[in-house]
């Protein structure tokens, strides 16, 4: 189902047959989204719109599960590696809905995450803001992380900035798995002071973020306002586009939490207990 939403002079889809992502955002009189999957990608789901990253965000490596004495093979669904969670690329059930906001839910398979749950969200548009509230509730004791993955547009020969207010990074091997290891951001990767993109080809995991983030285009500025627990932003940045990810975990952040590292964000929840977190566009 396309649900459309209006605040003049913004307007919006959302399709929830596709991970319930928000598939199109028309803001100061244009697109500001990727709003079709992209020829080319290695996972075309994840190539466009924006949609909620749960109940993991980013890479398992190797789609291998290991807490409480339990161990479990997530599905692959890049290389040898599970990514970006189990309801991006789901059907949601459409509930409450007006002009301006829907929500959705939908179950968390419990053959793509063993423990299973439910996700939830609601996007409500206004004139220049569109706000985003998820929550992850548990069906039983379980690991739990959350975050979204929008996907701006970059249109022919047109730069973009992005700010992104954090002093470290983390390593990442060859295949964008992290060590725990973490440097301080510089050069290219330094976001801080909100540098045009140029020919950067990033994609990092920024941490102990502070909102908001910021993505500018020629015509437009866009904040992303975020809060605790949303501590983490992953900046990717192909070609044509721009991903720019606040999370409430690392990517990874479950084998790195066992294995003694701090800070990442990793949360548990007990069976009924849920994780929520929100985040607001201004433009």
């Amino acid at each position: 189902m396309i649900v459309r939403l209006s605040a003049e002079p913004d307007r919006a889809l959302v399709d929830s047959t596709a991970g319930g992502r928000l598939a199109s955002l028309v803001a100061g009189g244009r697109e500001r989204l990727v709003n079709r999957p992209q020829p080319g990608s290695a996972l075309p789901m994840v190539s466009w719109g924006s949609f909620l990253m749960a109940p993991w965000v980013g890479r398992i490596a190797q789609g291998r599960l290991e807490w409480r004495g339990r161990a479990a093979e997530l599905p692959r669904n890049e290389g040898r590696h599970a990514l970006h969670g189990a309801v991006f690329d789901v059907p949601w059930t459409v509930g409450a809905r007006g002009a301006a906001s829907v929500e959705m839910s939908c179950p968390i398979d419990a053959q793509r995450w063993p423990f299973g749950g439910r996700a939830w969200q609601r996007l409500t548009l206004g004139p220049g803001s569109l706000r985003f509230e998820a929550t992850v509730t548990a069906a039983e004791p379980m690991p739990v992380a959350l975050g979204w993955h929008p996907c701006f547009q970059r249109g022919p020969g047109e730069d973009l900035a992005v700010t992104v207010r954090a002093d470290r990074r983390l390593t990442l091997d060859a295949e964008l798995i992290p060590s725990g290891a973490t440097v301080p951001v510089g050069g290219a990767h330094d976001l801080r002071a909100g540098p045009a993109l140029g020919n950067r080809r990033l994609d990092d995991v920024f941490i102990d973020a502070r909102g908001p983030a910021i993505v500018r285009w020629p015509d437009l500025e866009l904040q992303l306002e975020f809060e605790a627990p949303l501590s983490s932003v992953v900046v990717f940045s192909p070609a044509g586009s721009v991903c720019v990810e606040p999370a409430t975990a690392w990517p990874d952040a479950l084998r790195l939490s066992t294995a003694g590292v701090a800070g990442t964000g990793q949360f548990v929840l007990e069976s009924g207990e849920e994780l929520t977190a929100t985040m607001t566009w201004r433009w």
